[in-house]
């Protein structure tokens, strides 16, 4: 990219969004009498900040821009294993290298904690314990006890990975939090935006973080794209170009609707993750919850002229809104729960409609008894 340049090593230390001007830290400049690294100053025309849930850009949009926020530390953290491949043989077949099946997400749930295990490509599973910040900290003090609360609460998992190694991966492994947050507006003026994690960090459940990060690039472009050919800039250029041939007002006006469009979906995406997380761990376990989605897998594979899908394959597999997604999914549980109390009901209403039919005339003779009574 000839018209791209990177830079290392380059800690941004403050920004005027007004003057379009930004103080960053260079590492690799001579130190100052204090000790910190020299620091440089640049002029921007627009600043789009993707540097994650501890944004710093964010930070300093913030003193400029009236933005809602909100974040929360969920009460869980999470700590890394390695599941290891099996040993093979040259006459063996490709899967015979994976211990548990390759197409799945393997999940053991715990009402309140769980443990879950992603294939690789090399046979390994990148492995995942979940769980509330008191029974880490239990589990720290007495590291020899995690085999046994292993056994007891995800049976199986010790089989496939030594006790050992479930040991020393919880005490070299970092114990990390989980952060999930949300704000609005994302922009300033014409000059600053955030996208991906530092507009809207989720929590990893339902493995859309990435994505909502490309798809934030995609709709603001495509949204800078819109307003440069509507204000009369050369349809013929490359997009990069046109952006940044765009006046001021142009800019300002893509942004705020950048602002707009992107953040209903992005904490519906928000929200979505959290929710995933609850069922991932404990709805999993409700008999209601899996008969709903074995209905759903049915009406999906079976009917998919209805336009039936499930919420997962929308997340997932498509393109539409999350927001949208959310919209639809709420409606076909509605259809789902009215269908299904219409089929409890329907017993009561044929046994109702055949002693009316057989006792018609007694009915009708008590009925007329009555009126005639008053």
């Amino acid at each position: 990219m000839p018209n791209v340049k990177l830079f290392f090593n380059h800690k941004l230390t403050g920004a005027d969004f007004r003057s379009c001007r930004a103080w960053f830290e260079a590492k690799d400049t001579a130190a100052t009498p204090n000790g910190r690294p020299g620091e440089i100053e640049i002029g921007f025309d627009l600043m789009i900040g993707a540097d994650g849930a501890h944004s710093a850009v964010r930070y300093h949009l913030m003193k400029f821009s009236r933005m809602d926020y909100q974040q929360e530390y969920i009460d869980t953290l999470w700590c890394e294993f390695h599941l290891g491949p099996r040993h093979t043989g040259p006459k063996d077949g490709p899967w015979a290298k994976f211990q548990i099946s390759p197409n799945h997400l393997h999940i053991w749930p715990g009402k309140d904690f769980m443990f879950i295990a992603i294939p690789s490509e090399d046979g390994a599973f990148t492995c995942t314990l979940f769980l509330p910040s008191k029974q880490f900290g239990e589990l720290e003090g007495n590291p020899s006890s995690l085999p046994a609360f292993f056994d007891r609460h995800f049976p199986g998992v010790t089989d496939l990975i030594p006790s050992e190694s479930l040991i020393s991966s919880f005490q070299e492994n970092p114990h990390l939090p989980l952060i999930s947050l949300k704000c609005r507006p994302y922009h300033h003026g014409s000059s600053g935006v955030i996208i991906g994690d530092a507009a809207h960090a989720m929590v990893p459940f339902y493995g859309q973080g990435m994505n909502a990060g490309m798809e934030d690039v995609r709709i603001l472009f495509s949204i800078l794209d819109k307003h440069a050919e509507v204000y009369g800039n050369d349809p013929d250029e490359e997009p990069a170009t046109r952006a940044t041939s765009m006046s001021a007002l142009q800019r300002s006006l893509a942004l705020a609707e950048y602002s707009t469009v992107r953040a209903p979906d992005a904490h519906a995406i928000n929200s979505l993750a959290l929710q995933n997380y609850v069922e991932m761990r404990s709805s999993v376990l409700s008999k209601r919850y899996r008969l709903r989605k074995f209905f759903e897998e049915c009406l999906s594979v079976y009917f998919p002229d209805f336009g039936w899908q499930t919420k997962y394959a929308r997340v997932s597999f498509s393109n539409e809104g999350y927001a949208a997604i959310v919209q639809q999914s709420e409606h076909q549980g509605q259809i789902l729960m009215e269908g299904f109390l219409a089929l409890l009901a329907s017993p009561v209403v044929i046994i109702s409609a055949y002693y009316l039919h057989k006792y018609r005339r007694f009915i009708f003779s008590a009925a007329i008894n009555s009126c005639t009574w008053h």
